[in-house]
């Protein structure tokens, strides 16, 4: 099964830098899932495959959060800008500019 993870040779890339576009990579089939999800869920008219399906969306995005969380891990200024954007009240542009600043200031 062959599939274009990379951009740039494989066999040049560091296993940390392998490893990150495997976590990106699985980071971005949680967010596709969730939404197909979401599809689903809207059109469902079956109470028990609804819920299924809602159940099946939750674990998918707990999933997308725990790659979530390894990258921010291992990006800390990736984290410093979330840190600014997440669960903050106000505007989600402004926040996100002044999370900008605090890691280029």
């Amino acid at each position: 099964m062959g599939f274009d993870q990379y951009h740039e040779p494989a066999d040049e890339l560091s296993a940390e830098t392998r490893t990150f576009a495997r976590m990106i990579t699985s980071l971005t089939e949680e967010a596709e899932a969730i939404g197909w999800y979401e599809q689903r869920i809207s059109l469902e008219k079956d109470k028990d495959a609804k819920k299924i399906m809602t159940q099946a969306q939750q674990e998918e995005f707990i999933h997308f959060g725990m790659d979530l969380e390894f990258l921010l891990r291992k990006k800390p200024k990736w984290q410093t800008i979330m840190k600014n954007i997440l669960f903050k009240t106000g505007d989600i542009v402004e926040n996100a500019e002044k999370a900008e600043d605090a890691v280029e200031g």
